[in-house]
């Protein structure tokens, strides 16, 4: 039976709609790099594009770690015990921090050998080469901000992400039109004028944010003090949930960065083909992201409180919802793909192939606006955290990159083939979310007593 109470259908719209504003005012951050980059030069865009596959695993890493945080933390808040989230933002930020400072160190030790896994283009890589060696510093600013916005979310305080992004947003893209191509006098920087851009926005927000959760934020009552208590069980819960969750975020910022490596050893046009189609489409998957963190916190609050019957009516009513959000998205992205696909100067062949792979990306995306929230939001929010490592395990690295490799390299399938591929696992995990899902065997309760 689906609920009828509406304070849940309040809270979903409420979390969904500001979190999916919140992650398209982030991507548009990349958006804005990619189109103003995509006009100064397609070697500058494929560079980039290199490099934000790194920032991809470091902000999957990250966000995991935030994540951990929510599945844990809206357990207790629903619980009642709120005194308890504080405890566990100092954990998460003292990960977030850590996971941080080793990419730092393996950028600034090792730049030309990583980008070298993504292209064999030289000019590429040292486009790319010259965007890290600024975008490494807004690794720690990345972080912080993070962790505090999953902190506040708890609470289901989300107003201030996107405030704060809005910010970044419209200063990133200033500095952008300043620098990129030097204009009103500024000096021509191309990828370094973008990373310039990007590091001031990510420093930014973290000042923003850190004010609001030490001066304003009344609901959690975050103090400085906290993030130096160290609580020895709840560090002993946290890797118990999180273990799985980190290396589920780390095998899937691989994943995306392994296709980008597959996709830049194609022929020519490829990858700046998949970067353009590719920052479109995440820009509209920010509606299912936002369903999928809204879904977590809000059946992690009805397990804390101990009220079962509503957890499984609240799964229900979001399992329709997600599958409603999916079909509008799909329909959404095949309207405005021509329109977007102007904005880029780039040749022929490779907008023909962005176009391509949009329309690919078009049942992408219904799919999976379904299997996503329901495995990486309810089920995981739930307190299954091993499920989805291991449905990841095996559908992605089991079945869909041995399979690409193969048509990319071995049966030298055409780049549209290898997208196909390489996005197949989207589909077919709808199933076994259906299944499992409709068991509720992922309920677990996570909470001690406080």
């Amino acid at each position: 039976m689906l609920t009828r109470d509406k304070s849940f259908y309040r809270s979903f719209l409420k979390l969904t709609v500001t979190l999916m504003l919140e992650q398209a005012v982030i991507l548009s951050v990349n958006l804005a790099d990619n189109v103003m980059l995509g006009n100064y030069s397609e070697t500058s865009l494929a560079g980039v594009a290199a490099v934000n596959q790194i920032q991809f695993v470091l902000q999957q890493m990250v966000y995991s770690v935030g994540s951990i945080m929510i599945v844990l933390g809206s357990q207790y808040w629903g619980k009642g015990a709120k005194e308890v989230v504080p405890r566990l933002s100092s954990i998460a930020m003292r990960l977030a921090l850590g996971v941080s400072a080793v990419m730092f160190v393996i950028m600034s030790l090792m730049p030309y050998g990583v980008l070298g896994l993504f292209t064999d283009d030289a000019a590429i890589a040292e486009e790319g080469v010259r965007y890290l060696r600024i975008m490494r510093f807004s690794y720690f600013p990345f972080a912080i901000t993070a962790i505090f916005l999953n902190t506040v979310r708890i609470a289901e305080k989300v107003k201030i992400a996107l405030q704060v992004s809005v910010v970044a947003l419209v200063l990133n893209c200033g500095i952008n039109f300043l620098l990129i191509a030097g204009r009103f006098g500024a000096p021509e920087l191309g990828v370094q004028g973008a990373a310039v851009g990007t590091l001031t926005a990510r420093c930014v927000e973290c000042v923003l944010v850190a004010l609001y959760v030490f001066k304003k934020d009344p609901h959690i009552g975050m103090k400085l003090r906290d993030y130096l208590h160290f609580d020895t069980a709840l560090v002993k819960d946290f890797l118990k949930v999180g273990i799985p969750m980190f290396i589920t975020a780390f095998l899937w910022g691989a994943n995306n960065a392994l296709q980008t490596m597959i996709l830049g050893h194609l022929e020519d046009g490829a990858m700046a083909a998949y970067s353009i189609s590719s920052t479109i489409f995440l820009l509209l998957k920010a509606a299912a992201v936002g369903a999928c963190s809204a879904g977590s916190i809000i059946v992690g609050k009805a397990i804390g409180a101990g009220d079962m019957d509503k957890v499984k009516s609240y799964t229900r009513t979001l399992q329709l919802l997600f599958i409603g959000i999916g079909i509008l998205l799909g329909i959404s992205l095949f309207a405005i793909r021509m329109p977007l696909l102007s904005f880029y100067n780039v040749s022929e062949t490779t907008r023909a192939m962005a176009e391509t792979f949009i329309l690919i990306q078009c049942v992408i995306i219904c799919t999976m606006s379904y299997q996503m929230p329901v495995n990486a939001g309810i089920i995981r929010g739930g307190g299954d955290t091993r499920y989805t490592m291991i449905l990841d395990l095996v559908s992605i690295w089991g079945i869909v990159i041995p399979l690409s490799l193969l048509a990319a390299f071995v049966w030298e399938l055409s780049p549209v083939v290898v997208v196909i591929f390489l996005n197949a696992d989207q589909v077919f995990k709808c199933i076994p979310a259906a299944i499992y899902v409709n068991t509720w065997r992922w309920i677990k309760k996570l909470t001690r007593d406080a």
